[in-house]
Order: C-alpha cells, then sequence, then structure tokens
C-alpha cells in the first residue's frame, strides 16, 4: 500500500452525527459555513455552522430577539432571508441555547456534521428530529 503523494489533496468525507457521510442540508437559500449547502466546518468556523434544520417561526422569532434576524433580506450580502420550512446550517451553541430555553427548530440528523455531538448529545438531537 502506498503512501498518499503530496498533490492529493482529497479530504476524508464529512461525516452526519449518525456516523454515515454527510448529506447536503439546502441549497435554496445556499447554506452552511462553505456556502455550499452543506453543515461542513473548520477551524475558521468559530460559531460552528454544523446543525442542519428546518427553521419555523418560533424559533425565526426567537433568533431575531437574540441579536441575529435571519428573516429580513440582506442583500448587500446576497441573503433573501429565511422563510418557515428552509433548511439552514444553524451554529451549534444557538442550536443549544434555544434547546434550553425551549425554542429549538426541527434537526435533520443525516444532514447535521458530526462536530456538533461535542457540544449537544445525540439523544437530544434525536428528540428533535425532522
Amino acid at each position: 500500500m502506498s503512501e498518499p503523494s503530496a498533490s492529493d489533496t482529497s479530504a476524508p468525507t464529512a461525516r452526519n452525527v449518525l456516523g454515515e457521510p454527510l448529506t447536503i442540508c439546502g441549497c435554496e437559500p445556499m447554506t452552511g459555513w462553505f456556502r455550499d449547502g452543506s453543515c461542513r466546518t473548520n477551524g475558521a468556523d468559530l460559531g460552528l455552522h454544523t446543525v442542519c434544520c428546518v427553521v419555523n417561526d418560533a424559533f425565526l422569532s426567537y433568533s431575531r430577539a437574540q441579536g441575529n434576524d435571519l428573516s429580513t433580506p440582506a442583500p448587500q450580502y446576497g441573503f433573501a432571508g429565511l422563510r418557515p420550512g428552509d433548511h439552514w446550517c444553524v451554529c451549534a451553541p444557538r442550536w443549544l441555547e434555544a434547546y434550553e430555553d425551549g425554542m429549538a427548530p426541527p434537526v435533520r440528523l443525516e444532514a447535521t456534521e458530526e462536530s456538533t455531538l461535542a457540544l449537544i448529545p445525540l439523544e437530544i438531537l434525536r428528540q428533535h428530529a425532522a
């Protein structure tokens, strides 16, 4: 078996909280730290945008009250604003905060990146599975 070559730039496949390959969260609107529809992360993502959620009115209102208005369009950033039913990569600490306040939106486990488990137990995520 040979060692990978220096020109091999392939990265390991991202995994979800179920230990399977990570699926796309959503592309309309485009979501994710990398704005590629996936809730993948890297060391530069200080917010840990790893929880794939199906946003609802309650969460959008909650997020706005916490200072993060996700429903108002921001055309300067190419952001049309979220509507209930949209899929969005939410920061794990914000999702946990919403959970603790009884406002957590449903989670798509197959599209939630495994690093989320460092902050949120799988059992809690399963209780909120979409």
